[in-house]
C-alpha cells in the first residue's frame, strides 16, 4: 500500500482510470450521437464550438488528474511531464476553468437574448477568453512562484485561494442563472441549468474535499489512495453530468441534443406550436392563382408557397423562399408572446442572416447589420427590409421562370384535382377526416418522386448570390 500510494499503480487507481475512460466515451457518444444517428446538421457559431470546447476541457481535466496525482507508475523525465503543465495549466485554465467558463458563456447568452431582447454585445469567442483570464493569471502566478513539491502537492496556504477561485466561478454561474429564472423558456433551458448547477455543485463539493485531503495529508498512505480515487471518480461524474444534464446548446435550431425522446419536430415553427406550421391539409380549398398578381401576394398562399419553394430548391436558390416562409410563420405568433417570437427570431438569424450561415440569404450589408444589432428581437417589423429585398430578387429571377416550369404545371393539376374532389364530396355529403402530410414528401409512404426532365430552372442559385444590393 505504501509503495503504490507514492508511486501509483494501486488497484483502485486502475479502477478510477477505467471509470474516467468510460465517462469520456459516454461524453463523446452523447455529443456526436445526434449528428450520426438523427442526421442533425452542424450549425455555425457558438452553438457548435462551445460544446466542442467543453468536451476538450473535460478530457483535459481528467487527463491532468491522472498525470499529476500519481495514478500510474512512470518517471518524470521530460518537461511535458512536469507538475506545472498538468496540475496547474491543464487542470486549471484548460480543464475545470474552461468547463465553467463555457457554462457561464451560455447563461450569458440566454440572459442577453431573453432578458435584454438583443444579441449579446460581446461575441462568445471574445467573452469566453475574457472570463477565463483569472484562471490564466492564477496559473501563471503559481507557475512563477513554484509552490508544488515533487508529488505535485501544494501547501495549505495555497489551497484556500485555489478553492476560492473555484467557488467564485460557481457563484457567477448561479448569478447568471438566477437573472433569467423569471423567463418562461419553451425547452427547459432554465430547468436544465439549475439541475446542472445542483448536481455539479454536489460533485464539486466531494471533489474539493478529496482534493484537500490529497493535498494536505500526503503522509498518510491509505488516505492518499482513497482520496485520489474519489478525486478522479467525482471528476468523471462531473464532466459527464455537466454536459448531459445542463443545456449544452440552448438555442440549437433542432431544439435539443438530448435524444432521450425521438425528434418530433421538423421545423422550429412546429416546435414552438405555431398554428398550421409545416402542415398541408388535404381538404384545403384549391387556390385560384393569377400569374399577373404580385409575387408577395401569391406567396401568402401556403400551397403556392410550397410549390414555389420546391422550384427554387431545384434551382439551388431556395434560401430566399425558405427565409420568407419562416418569417411568415413568425408573423403568426402573437406580438405579446415575446418569448416565442425571440426563439423564432434567433433561429432565423442563425440559419439565414449571420455570415456563413447554412442558408445565408443575399441581402445588403446595411440590412444585415440592422438585424444583427437590433435592440428588440421580438419586434414585428424586424425582417421587413430583408423580405422586400429578397422579393425583388425572386421577381427578377425565379418568378419569371416558375410559370413555365413543370412545378407550376403540377401545381395546377393538383389544384384542379382538389377542386373536383371537393365538389364531389359536397354532392355526396361525405365527411372525410383530414389527412395530415408532412412538409417533406420523403417521409410520406404514399409520396412518390417522378423524374422531371425540365424544371424550367436557369441557374438562379449562382445568379442570386452574385448580385450586389
Amino acid at each position: 500500500m505504501a509503495s503504490c500510494a507514492v508511486e501509483g499503480g494501486c488497484a483502485t487507481d486502475y479502477i478510477a482510470i477505467s471509470i474516467s475512460i468510460i465517462s469520456i466515451i459516454l461524453l463523446l457518444s452523447r455529443s456526436i450521437f445526434p449528428f450520426l444517428v438523427h442526421k442533425v446538421p452542424r450549425i455555425n457559431g457558438s452553438g457548435f464550438w462551445i460544446p466542442l470546447i467543453q468536451v476538450f476541457g473535460s478530457f483535459n481535466l481528467l487527463l491532468s488528474i491522472v498525470m499529476s496525482v500519481n495514478f500510474l507508475k512512470f518517471k518524470k523525465r521530460h518537461w511535458w511531464q512536469s507538475c506545472y503543465v498538468w496540475a496547474v495549466w491543464f487542470e486549471g485554465p484548460l480543464g475545470f476553468g474552461l468547463l465553467l467558463s463555457c457554462r457561464i458563456t451560455q447563461a450569458y447568452q440566454l440572459y442577453y437574448i431573453f432578458v435584454k431582447r438583443r444579441l449579446p454585445l460581446i461575441r462568445s469567442y471574445i467573452f469566453l477568453p475574457l472570463i477565463l483570464l483569472p484562471w490564466i493569471a492564477g496559473a501563471a502566478f503559481i507557475h512563477v512562484r513554484k509552490p508544488l513539491n515533487t508529488r505535485c502537492h501544494m501547501g495549505t496556504h495555497w489551497i484556500i485561494p485555489v478553492v476560492c477561485l473555484h467557488i467564485f466561478y460557481i457563484t457567477s454561474l448561479v448569478g447568471f442563472t438566477g437573472a433569467i429564472q423569471h423567463i418562461e423558456f419553451r425547452f427547459d433551458e432554465l430547468k436544465d441549468l439549475w439541475q446542472g448547477i445542483l448536481v455539479s455543485s454536489s460533485s464539486i463539493g466531494a471533489w474539493v474535499v478529496a482534493y484537500i485531503l490529497n493535498e494536505i495529508h500526503d503522509d498518510i498512505s491509505w488516505l492518499q489512495v482513497i482520496s485520489r480515487f474519489f478525486l478522479l471518480t467525482t471528476a468523471s461524474i462531473l464532466v459527464l453530468v455537466f454536459f448531459s444534464i445542463s443545456s449544452s446548446q440552448p438555442l440549437l435550431s433542432q431544439i435539443s441534443l438530448r435524444k432521450r425522446e425521438p425528434l418530433q419536430f421538423e421545423t422550429m415553427g412546429q416546435a414552438l406550436g405555431i398554428p398550421d406550421s409545416g402542415l398541408l391539409m388535404q381538404r384545403d380549398p384549391a387556390p385560384v392563382i393569377d400569374p399577373n398578381e404580385p409575387l408577395d401576394k401569391l406567396l401568402l398562399n401556403k400551397r403556392f408557397r410550397q410549390s414555389f419553394m420546391d422550384f427554387a430548391d431545384s434551382c439551388l436558390a431556395g434560401e430566399s423562399v425558405h427565409f420568407y416562409n419562416e418569417v411568415h410563420e413568425r408573423g403568426k405568433i402573437p406580438i405579446d408572446d415575446t418569448i416565442r417570437r425571440i426563439y423564432m427570431t434567433r433561429h432565423i438569424i442563425e440559419k439565414y442572416i449571420v455570415a456563413g450561415a447554412a442558408m445565408e440569404v443575399n441581402i445588403s450589408h446595411r440590412t444585415r447589420q440592422e438585424i444583427l444589432t437590433t435592440v428588440d428581437l421580438a419586434h414585428p417589423d424586424l425582417f421587413n427590409k430583408a423580405i422586400n429585398e429578397l422579393l425583388q430578387l425572386m421577381k427578377m429571377n425565379l418568378g419569371k421562370d416558375y410559370w413555365t416550369s413543370m412545378f407550376f404545371i403540377k401545381f395546377k393539376e393538383e389544384a384542379n384535382m382538389r377542386s373536383s374532389d371537393h365538389d364531389l364530396e359536397q354532392m355526396a355529403g361525405w365527411n372525410f377526416s383530414p389527412r395530415l402530410s408532412s412538409v417533406h414528401g420523403a417521409d410520406d409512404p404514399f409520396h412518390q418522386e417522378h423524374p422531371v426532365k425540365d424544371t424550367g430552372c436557369n441557374n438562379h442559385g449562382s445568379d442570386t448570390r452574385s448580385q450586389e444590393l
